[in-house]
Order: structure tokens, then sequence, then C-alpha cells
């Protein structure tokens, strides 16, 4: 059964090049929708299994509509975002609000060269389809108790890797995490430009008590702190004093256009070269295999390492983690922040 998309756009011209982009690839075009109200019509009668959503239309705009669509017709939804501020800011609440992910339109609301990221789009599609909406809904349960936690100055240091359902369960997981945590957190979430790590950083703010930042290229890594690497760039950590861990930096380094960043590997890697065994490394939802390799590292160099199990939205980084013999525990996102916990306060 080839796979059924309902195409939400006020524009003729980007319904016509996407449906054109979909159908190529034997997607079907179940439906199109001019706006969000003809969306939810449409949606009853078709039933799709993937919705992609414009962010601009008149009357209801895309979050909107997004939140209709969740409360009446729960489905797995791609919004499709201009490169902005504001519109990078917009789709971080769409995601908030239960959007599975997002493609960048290359040349604003009206991209005319839209086939730039049909590889992007039919990648994003084909992976949405086989979502299961409960895990999203799951996401969004209220938060528990912050886990308990007895500072303990190990030197310890926590790498994040996540892609397609990351910033979901990064707020699952921080918003867990005490406000007295002392060890550094660094977070590698696949985001194609630096605004959107921005709107994700200022959004991981209003829900965690620990202080979050982007960061910033030859910063140096202190202790209650929280950073994302910046979409756009790749980062490595560097020791000026081999002897003093506490003088360590961030690189970083520009990454081309069609390269998947932030690179999660990258900077597994150095961080295990530097910290060996005090490195805690975790890898969450998404596709693909990024991060398996540095997660190899971590556990080859002495550090501890989390996967999120089928909890995740995308199993693939996780379950190649796994593949590769890897992952030293498997859990849930509910249970990620007290295992990050058990590890910082253990000695191993």
């Amino acid at each position: 059964m080839p796979i059924k998309v309902l195409i939400v756009d006020d524009s003729f011209v980007m319904r016509k090049l996407l449906s054109d982009i979909l159908s190529s690839d034997g997607i079907e075009v179940a439906g199109i929708a001019k706006s969000g109200s003809e969306a939810i019509k449409k949606i009853s009668q078709i039933k799709p299994d993937v919705i992609t959503l414009d962010l601009v239309m008149p009357g209801w705009d895309g979050l909107t509509t997004l939140k209709h669509i969740m409360e009446e017709y729960p489905t797995p939804v791609i919004i499709l975002s201009a490169h902005s501020r504001e519109g990078a800011d917009i789709t971080i609440k769409c995601l908030e609000a239960g959007a599975v992910s997002f493609i960048l339109k290359p040349s604003g609301e009206l991209s005319l060269d839209i086939e730039k990221v049909a590889p992007e789009l039919l990648k994003a599609v084909r992976s949405a389809s086989t979502v299961d909406m409960a895990k999203i809904s799951a996401l969004f349960a209220p938060p528990g108790r912050p886990v308990k936690y007895k500072a303990v100055e190990t030197g310890r240091i926590i790498v994040i890797g996540a892609s397609t359902g990351g910033p979901q369960t990064l707020v699952a997981i921080l918003s867990s995490l005490p406000p007295h945590f002392s060890p550094p957190i660094i977070i590698v979430q696949h985001m194609p430009s630096i605004e959107f790590t921005q709107s994700l950083a200022a959004h991981l703010k209003r829900v965690c008590k620990l202080m979050v930042k982007v960061a910033e290229d030859n910063e140096i890594i202190a202790r209650k702190k929280i950073y994302l690497v910046p979409g756009g760039y790749s980062m490595a950590l560097q020791a000026t004093d081999q002897r003093n861990k506490a003088k360590v930096v961030m690189r970083l380094v520009k990454d081309s256009p069609d390269a998947l960043t932030p690179s999660i590997n990258a900077t597994m890697r150095s961080i295990a070269e530097i910290y060996n065994g005090n490195a805690i490394g975790v890898v969450l939802t998404g596709m693909g295999s990024d991060g398996a390799e540095g997660m190899e590292a971590i556990k080859n160099s002495g550090g501890k390492t989390l996967v999120q199990d089928e909890s995740s939205l995308i199993f693939g980084m996780p379950q190649a983690v796994i593949d590769r013999g890897c992952a030293d525990s498997v859990l849930p996102a509910g249970k990620i922040a007290e295992g990050i916990v058990e590890l910082v306060s253990s000695v191993y």
C-alpha cells in the first residue's frame, strides 16, 4: 500500500510542486487543502498517513491548524518552514504541539526551487509514516518530580545526540533533572541552522531548571550549564591543558550545506578523547546512524552509554548503537534523566 499524504498549503504553485515530488517516488497524494479548516474536513474523509503543513496561510495559520489536527485527528505532520528567526520560533512551537519533523524551504514561503530538498522531504514522509502517534502523546505528559541527586564532584560530562523527535524528548529529560545538577551537558540536536537552535534553546530554558545556551566558538565549558551545538556547525572539544580538564574549550566548524548537521559523531569522539572514562553518552530518537561511532568511542574509552528504547519516535539511531554492541543501558524517555543521574553519582 502506498503512503497517503495530504498537502496543506494556500499556494497553488507549492501544492503542485510538492505533489510532483511525492508522486514521482510512488507516494500517493490523497488530497490537497488550501486552508487549515479545509484540511480538517479532508482528514476525516481520506485518513492520510502523513500531512505536510505550511506555516503561513490565511485564516488558521500552521500552528493553529496543527493544534486542531492533534486534538481531532492525530496524524504525523511534517512542517514546511521558512528560513527565518520567526519561522524557527513557530517551528519549535509546532514540534512542541506534536509535529513529527520539519523541512526547511530553500527560498522562503514561495520556494519554486523546492526540488532542492526533495530527497529530504521524501525521507521525512517515509519516516513519519512509521510513527506511532501514541508515542507523541506520551512525550507531552506532565513532567514528574525532579530526580533525586546527591551532588558528587566526579568530573563527569554528558553528551546527548538526537534527531527527529529529539526536541520533544529533550523536554521530557531535561525537565526531570534537579536544579543543582552540576556536570555540563552538551546537546547535539540535528538542526538546519543556528536560528532553529536558538529557538530550541529558548524553549528548553522555559522548562529546565538549569542554564541553557547555544555553544559559542572558543567558549570554555563550565559546570551547571547545558550547551546546544548550533545548527549549521559541528563541534569538537579541545583541552588547552591536558592536565586541567577545567580548561576545555568548544571549537565550532561551519558545515557544508549538504551535511547532516551538527555531527553527533564528531562531538562524541572528541569528548571520548578528552574525558575518557568520565564521559556519558546518550543517543535519542532519530533516523540513520549518526552517533553510533561516537558512542563506540565513548564506550571504548571507559565511559558509559545510554540509548532511548522503542519509545523513540524513530528508533534508527538508538538501534544503530545497539547493533554495534555499544549500549550499556536501553531506557524509555521517562527514565533517561534518572539513568544519567545514577551514572553521575556512581563510581565506575
